[in-house]
């Protein structure tokens, strides 16, 4: 091992080996390319989904379907999603410490696969209940491998790769999107006869991940930490690595274990009331609630009508909705590469701050659309801008921060409630953002102007930088604010310096 001037061991940096690569690529794919699939492909096609209702209500009961009963199965069929996402998230400490990480990813395929059968068959077995169900089922994929992939990954990763690739399951979410906007062309698969095999479709990434992700390993902190086996731990680390000496990170593992033996396997409620850990609680649910609450669902609902309102053909409307999902998708591509330079809590002041601007300007826009000739070009560059932001920052990062905040024992439960918030708000915005539209009109942006203000000063003021960091600083750095101290046996943990030595010693204690 190389040595610096002082004689004590230099730290390699981690490197993107073909292992870890892979892994990265099939649990993102297999997993949070469903998830993003699963959020839009039901839009396109929505005109012949819901003629298919009509038309096997009208063959069971001989006579049309009122409106108002079509609205609530069409409402149905599309908020049962985050719903499923909400009890998939309930669904993630308990799996991922009795199956481990890819355990719970390999087993999280059921719930994929069967309603990719369902939602298929659903037009030949005449029932429209089999699409809503299945929306129940596949939400319960999504709200599992939402929090499960950023989890598995952080866990794979060194240190100063864990940022980046904590960004590839977005990346692949909004590949998910972009493919499902895709596929949903009139011309391709958004019409009366594709739709089935459209909704299906979500069945063979889920078929991909059972088949590949078994020759990768287990994540090799659940395996030292949760499950004691230090032989399996060191030859994934290795591995993943690319080198044999793996003993550095195998000790910081030790160490992060041994500074919360005290805690042992932390459930919800006692993450609540821990204090030790109170203001990563705190960081998590707001981000996760600025996330979603800062009016990115509402921009995609509004987007038809703002491009429609600039002059484009109603024809046309699905290819400018496919160059935004593409601008989604190059943003996030640029997060992967500038997360580890750029740093966490920058990406996320911009991207917010971004937000914010973009939805007061596209409230002024939207109020004088009509009687300036121009303005609704702006509307349109306020959706464009809006989606950059929020691709660089609100998307992206909070799931690679919910990581980096918590060690090995209190992680499942804190994605647990960081999944809950998430899916939690996903379905109110939902739900309420109708209402809000028809009351308030294009003035509901100014709500989501204030969530994004609101959710950017918290960042400011209290969530700290977490790059290139390991487990354990980070819960230090947040000790002081917790007013605890973090303490690793009788032995003082000694933080490492910028060039990768070791600091002074500072006493640290889990309470």
């Amino acid at each position: 091992m190389e040595e610096d001037n002082l004689g004590k061991p230099l730290e390699r940096r981690g490197k993107l080996t073909v292992v870890l690569m892979l892994a990265t690529l099939i649990s993102a794919f297999g997993s949070s390319f469903q998830y993003g699939y699963n959020v839009a492909v039901i839009n396109s096609p929505s005109q012949f989904i819901q003629q298919f209702y009509n038309t096997t209500y009208v063959e069971r009961y001989g006579g049309p379907m009122e409106d108002s009963f079509l609205t609530l199965l069409w409402s149905l069929s599309v908020s049962m999603f985050p719903l499923g996402g909400l009890f998939g998230s309930l669904m993630v400490a308990p799996l991922v410490n009795k199956l481990g990480r890819k355990g719970t990813l390999l087993f999280n395929n059921i719930f994929s696969v069967v309603p990719a059968v369902m939602m298929g068959v659903s037009e030949i077995a005449k029932s429209y209940e089999i699409i809503i169900v299945a929306r129940i089922i596949v939400g319960i994929c999504a709200g599992l491998s939402s929090n499960v992939v950023p989890m598995y990954l952080g866990e794979l990763s060194p240190k100063n790769l864990r940022g980046a690739i904590g960004v590839v399951p977005q990346l692949f979410i909004t590949i998910g999107i972009l493919s499902a906007q895709v596929l949903g062309i009139r011309s391709i698969l958004g019409n009366n006869t594709g739709w089935p095999l459209m909704l299906g479709l979500t069945g063979i990434p889920a078929l991909v991940e059972l088949l590949l992700l078994p020759f990768f390993p287990e994540s090799p902190r659940y395996m030292l930490i949760q499950r004691g086996d230090d032989k399996t731990a060191r030859r994934a680390l290795q591995r993943l690595r690319g080198w044999e000496d793996v003993d550095r990170e195998m000790d910081e593992m030790r160490l992060e274990h041994q500074s919360e033996q005290a805690e042992g396997r932390l459930s919800v409620l006692n993450l609540l009331s821990l204090r030790s850990l109170r203001w990563q609680l705190i960081s998590i649910v707001a981000m996760n609630m600025g996330q979603q609450l800062s009016g990115i669902n509402a921009i995609y609902y509004y987007a038809d009508s703002i491009y429609s309102s600039a002059g484009v053909p109603e024809s046309d409307i699905q290819y400018v909705t496919v160059g935004t999902g593409a601008v989604n998708v190059f943003m996030t591509i640029t997060a992967v590469f500038i997360v580890e330079a750029a740093g966490r809590r920058l990406l996320l002041l911009i991207g917010f701050g971004i937000c914010c601007v973009s939805c007061a300007l596209l409230t002024v826009a939207l109020t004088f659309q009509e009687s300036t000739e121009w303005m609704p070009y702006v509307s349109i560059a306020c959706v464009i801008v809006y989606v950059v932001g929020h691709a660089v920052g609100p998307s992206t990062i909070p799931y690679v921060v919910t990581t980096e905040m918590f060690r090995q024992s209190s992680r499942p439960a804190a994605f647990m409630v960081a999944g809950s918030i998430h899916w939690l708000s996903n379905f109110t915005v939902g739900l309420v953002f109708p209402f809000m539209e028809s009351g308030l009109g294009s003035n509901s942006f100014i709500i989501f102007c204030f969530v994004c203000l609101a959710t950017l000063f918290y960042i400011w003021l209290i969530v700290p930088e977490t790059k290139n960091k390991t487990f354990l600083e980070i819960s230090q750095m947040f000790a002081d604010r917790n007013q605890v101290e973090i303490q690793v046996g009788n032995a003082p943990l000694k933080p490492e310096t910028g060039d990768g030595r070791e600091g002074d010693a500072f006493k640290v204690t889990a309470f």
